[in-house]
């Protein structure tokens, strides 16, 4: 097929246009892109601005440079063996593992003070007349003692864990402990460095 030159100069000019539309949504996405890490680096700009540093998602006053865990102590109506001191255990490791706080003994500018206050079992479903799950409820309250604002703050994290009525509470116990000491830990941080 043979084009006029009119219709080349058509078929060109569309060409033109196409090109041209392309460069301008290009132009458009790039001013867009620029404006939105304009924005996010305002944004970050104003959070260091504010004397708090986040690191791993734990926000922590720029004044507090030290920390004490001090061993968590247990006032349950029922006493776990273990579970005082592998919750003390894990929530070292968390505070010292993901957060720049030191630990120290001598006058730390935050000392954490854990205690087990309920850890109870109770049935949570009947099947024919007979307990079919029983739930493992966890309790501890925290103080944290701020010795730069000279200030107390305290808390309270509670977990329940459902486990089968064919298990004793002694078997139950030994399966659960590793979920409610993370878990029970993971409640704690988020509240301790959540609020800043």
């Amino acid at each position: 097929m043979i084009l006029k030159n009119d219709d080349l100069r058509y078929k060109n000019q569309g060409a033109r246009h196409k090109a041209q539309a392309t460069s301008n949504r290009m132009r458009g996405f790039l001013g867009l892109a620029v404006a939105l890490l304009t924005t996010c680096f305002m944004f970050l700009g104003s959070l260091s601005s504010c004397n708090i540093y986040k690191f791993n998602q734990a926000t922590i006053p720029d004044s507090i440079k030290t920390v004490k865990i001090n061993i968590t102590e247990n006032r349950a109506q029922y006493l776990s063996p273990t579970l005082a001191q592998r919750l003390t255990e894990r929530i070292r490791q968390k505070v010292i593992g993901q957060t720049k706080l030191s630990p120290s003994n001598d006058n730390p500018d935050w000392e954490i003070s854990p205690t087990v206050t309920q850890y109870s079992f109770t049935t949570s479903a009947i099947s024919n007349q007979q307990a079919a799950t029983n739930r493992l409820t966890v309790g501890v309250h925290i103080i944290l003692f701020d010795r730069k604002a000279d200030e107390q703050k305290e808390f309270d994290v509670s977990r329940s864990f459902e486990f089968s009525a064919s298990q004793s509470f002694q078997q139950a116990e030994a399966a659960l402990m590793d979920e409610i000491t993370r878990t029970i830990t993971d409640e704690i941080f988020n509240k301790l460095f959540s609020n800043w």
